[in-house]
Parts: structure tokens; C-alpha cells; sequence
């Protein structure tokens, strides 16, 4: 309790004092020199004191303000993404600091000191808009890089891996962490059961129902690319890599109380921190390192390295160095430049191949068509989405922004007519092909309980399970158990004690 009161103490006074966020609007009136223009309507037409003021005893349709602001007003809102729908975001660049060119072709890696614009969005997976930032929940860890080549997006997560490996079983897995379609209400019972159907999404769990379950800020969250990637280098030989991205400020978490506590009076709080750390000039910078195999050790790993259920052990497949990222840049719009930001693993560019298991192709579809749903066709149009150099696409018209709608270049391929033409390259790899079997990750779950959480982080993650799990239904109750017991006959008796001692203490 004390360390608590400690905790918020020492953040609301710190909030006091460099609240960038709060002050928003009165640094921006003191930036400007009285009002900074003349309004208008969005046709640019200017506005009449009268016609801002006060509408009694008008006729409202030649209000042109009125009518201009009204209709705008309630098309404000696009779709909520299903996952991810709350985020803080910042802008930045990711530098080289050593040479991998022995592995990858890509030009973003092409010389140790190269800087690449970056965005950056870090994002409960749950929560939806407007809910609390500090709930124990996923987060996503998303980075694109604005490299001469187009984007290249990582859309990765906090957790060094995923939750499930067949994606046909993804929106499942979605709809039984949301709300009850009767109560509206979240559910203990479809989170667990399934949970305990799909037992390899365990081993997640145990990270998310863990002490880094909740980060203390987005600056102290890890993040990780999930997909074991292909690259090329300039001979063609491919190598396999997983990235990592510790920041630089260290890893740190909440416990729950804390996250409540915090929650019940912030909301937003890791999105304020986040604004304001940029803000004040703590500018947030992550190392970046990724782990490598050759093709020989994709077949004699002695599993599937590219399942996204299990991790590539660091002793057998040691990180090497790559670079660093630094936020030092907010959004001047959120809607604009963090809400409308579109990632997607197909955004790839030569050199890098993407990743060859069933979840990454899943994601390739799947991601272009939330993206073509909240923001239209063009949104690889819109300014946070644009890549650095003018694409020549053979794409026209649609929902804006068209921008210049390619002019008057040719609207087809192949033609005859100097439109865009590709290049041109006589060894053009492709993804290996893979076969992947069931999913079977409590060798991985036992060996972190064994070796890698401390006695206080056990018994944390049995109190956190048992509480979660005490809402569930009994024989909900039971098949976790079973399944904890598989993993660590230790972890799976704590909590079946656990729950027990729950049931003796509310009858």
C-alpha cells in the first residue's frame, strides 16, 4: 500500500509540473499573436460574427455555418477498430548502429548511422475507445518506417509471442475477449473457455496475467515482432530473424492495485505520459535487436520456428545488435496522424519477405481490409499513410483523398503510353514454403515458470489467474486447472487451492 501511495504521489506531482498535455491549448495561445485568422466555411468562405453567434429568429438552412457544422458533426466518427481501438502514438527515426547488409538487402539497413522516419502506435488490445489505458491486457507494438523503397510496417505486440497459431481461429478468439452479446458486459466465462480450449494461448497468458500484464508506461513497454521474418541479402542467401525492442528506459510494470488506483483517476494515463515525455524532451528510444538463424537451423531447430505460440530461446538464438529508435515528435493531430495511421505486414519492402507461416498471410489480408472498411481505398493516400517517395500506383478515383489522382498518367497495365513500369530482377525470392503441426507450447510455459519467474512473480500470477478465473464457471474452473497442471503440477495445484479458498471465503 505504501509503494502505492508512493507511486501516485510521486505521478501526480510530476503530472503537476510537466503536464504538456493538459496545457495544450494555453501553449498554443501563447505561441499565437491574437486569433489566426478569419473563420470560414470548409468551401473558405468567410463567416459573419452574426451567423457564429446566434441562430433565434433566423431561418437556419441559410446559416451556412450552421449547415456546414451540423452536417459535419455527425459524420465525425469513423469505425472503431475491433482490436486496438485505443493507442498513444509518436513520430521519430530508427538509426543503424550495426551492419547487418551480411543478411539483408533492404535499404533501411544499408549503412551503420542511416536514419529512417519512423510512426509508432502502442495500443491495448481489448480496450476499447475511451476505456482505461491500465487495464491488464495485450498491447500492440506497431512501427512503420518510411523507407525509399515504400513502408515498411512491424506489427508486433508487447508480448514476445502470440496467442494463437491457426488464424482461422482469430476472430474467435476476439469475440470471446469482448463484450457478452446479451449483457454487453465482459465475460469471465467466454475468456476462459476460450482460453481452455485453446490451450497454447496459455503461455501468453502467463505474460498478461504476470507482473508485465500492465506497463507503468508506454516508454517501459518491450515489444516484439511476433512472425519470424525472412530476409535476403544481395546474393540471395536467406537468413531468419525475430525483432526485438527493449527500451532504453527499462522494462516496468504495475502491479493491479496500482493499475486500478491510477485508472480510477487517469484513464489515459499512459497516453498522457507518452505525450508528455515527448513533449518535455524525455524523448522514449528503444534498442532494436533480432534474433538470427540460417536456413540449417530452420530444419534442424527441432521445432517450428515459425510458430508465433512459442519463443526462439535466447540461448540457443542469441540477439544481435541492429539499432536504436527514438520518439522526439507528437502527433499535431491525433485523428490525422495516430487514428488514421494503417499498418499492415503486407507492407514490405526488397530484402525482406515477410514471414511464410499461416498467421502472417492471415494478417496480410485481414489487416488491408480493416483498413479499406475504417478508411476507405484511398488510405494509403492519406498523409500519415503516404510513403516518403510518390507512389505510382494504378489505383483511381474512390472516396477521397485522391490527392492528384495520378493526373494524366496512364489508368492501366501494361500500356504503351510511358505509364510506371516495374523493375526488373532476374532472382526474385520468394517466402519458403513450411508445413506447421498442431500448436504445443507447455514445454516453453513450464520452462518460464521454472526458470524465469522469481518466487514473488509465481505466486503474483496465481493471485492474478485465481482472480480472473474465480468469476468462471466451476467446470471452467476445472479444465484450467487440468491444463496448469499439465504445464507445472506446482502452478496448477496453487490455483485449484486458490480457488478453493475463493469458494470457502463468498459461501
Amino acid at each position: 500500500m505504501l509503494r502505492l501511495i508512493i507511486v501516485l504521489a510521486a505521478t501526480y506531482a510530476t503530472r503537476a509540473q510537466n503536464d504538456s498535455a493538459s496545457l495544450q491549448t494555453v501553449r498554443f495561445k501563447q505561441n499565437t499573436q491574437g486569433p489566426i485568422g478569419i473563420m470560414t466555411t470548409s468551401a473558405g468562405a468567410p463567416i459573419d460574427v452574426v451567423q457564429a453567434r446566434v441562430t433565434l429568429n433566423s431561418r437556419l438552412i441559410f446559416n451556412e455555418y450552421f449547415m456546414d457544422s451540423i452536417t459535419h458533426l455527425v459524420r465525425e466518427r469513423i469505425p472503431e477498430r475491433v482490436v486496438h481501438a485505443k493507442a498513444g502514438g509518436g513520430f521519430g527515426y530508427f538509426e543503424v548502429t550495426h551492419d547487418i547488409t551480411d543478411i539483408c538487402k533492404a535499404k533501411l539497413f544499408s549503412s551503420v548511422g542511416k536514419r529512417t522516419p519512423v510512426a509508432v502506435r502502442l495500443s491495448p488490445v481489448v480496450v476499447e475507445r475511451g476505456g482505461p489505458d491500465t487495464n491488464r491486457d495485450v498491447r500492440g507494438f506497431a512501427i512503420k518506417f518510411y523507407t525509399e523503397d515504400g513502408n515498411f510496417d512491424i506489427v508486433g505486440f508487447n508480448t514476445p509471442m502470440f496467442v494463437i497459431k491457426d488464424p482461422l481461429l482469430f476472430t474467435a478468439f476476439v469475440r470471446s475477449q469482448k463484450r457478452n452479446p446479451e449483457t454487453n458486459l465482459m465475460d469471465s466465462n467466454t475468456y476462459w473457455d476460450f482460453l481452455t480450449l485453446q490451450p497454447e494461448g496459455l503461455f501468453m497468458f502467463m505474460i498478461v496475467l504476470g507482473d508485465r500484464g500492465i506497463p507503468s508506461s508506454y516508454r517501459h513497454m518491450p515489444g516484439f515482432s511476433i512472425h519470424t521474418f525472412e530476409l535476403v541479402n544481395e546474393h540471395g542467401e536467406r537468413h531468419f530473424v525475430r525483432f526485438h525492442f527493449i527500451p532504453e528506459a527499462g522494462i516496468k510494470n504495475l502491479s493491479s492495485e496500482e493499475g486500478r488506483n491510477i485508472g480510477a483517476v487517469d484513464p489515459d494515463y499512459l497516453t498522457r505520459d507518452l505525450y508528455n515525455a515527448i513533449a518535455n524532451g524525455n524523448f522514449p528510444a528503444w534498442q532494436v535487436s533480432i534474433q538470427v538463424l540460417t536456413l540449417n537451423d530452420v530444419h534442424t531447430a527441432g521445432f517450428d520456428v515459425f510458430d508465433v505460440t512459442k519463443v526462439l530461446p535466447l540461448d540457443k538464438y542469441p540477439l544481435r545488435p541492429l539499432g536504436r529508435f527514438v520518439l522526439n515528435r507528437n502527433a499535431l493531430n491525433y485523428f490525422a496522424d495516430v487514428e488514421q495511421l494503417a499498418y499492415s505486414p503486407s507492407n514490405l519492402v526488397p530484402g525482406i519477405l515477410g514471414a511464410p507461416d499461416k498467421l502472417f498471410e492471415a494478417r496480410r489480408l485481414a489487416y488491408r481490409d480493416s483498413q479499406y472498411y475504417r478508411l476507405g481505398a484511398n488510405f494509403n493516400k492519406i498523409a500519415v499513410n503516404c510513403p516518403i517517395h510518390k507512389a505510382l500506383a494504378y489505383n483511381r478515383d474512390g472516396v477521397a483523398p485522391v490527392k492528384d489522382n495520378e493526373e494524366g498518367i496512364p489508368n492501366y497495365y501494361p500500356n504503351s503510353f510511358n505509364g510506371p513500369v516495374p523493375y526488373k530482377d532476374d532472382d526474385l525470392p520468394s517466402l519458403i514454403d513450411i508445413h506447421q503441426d498442431e500448436p504445443d507450447n507447455f514445454d516453453q510455459a513450464r520452462s518460464m515458470y521454472e526458470n524465469e519467474m522469481t518466487a514473488g512473480e509465481r505466486s503474483r500470477l496465481v493471485q492474478n489467474i485465481v482472480e480472473s478465473l474465480g468469476n468462471a464457471a466451476p467446470y471452467l474452473q476445472e479444465r484450467a486447472v487440468k491444463l496448469y497442471t499439465l504445464i507445472h503440477s506446482n502452478l496448477g495445484s496453487r490455483i485449484a487451492d486458490g480457488l478453493a479458498v475463493n469458494r470457502t471465503t463468498s459461501g
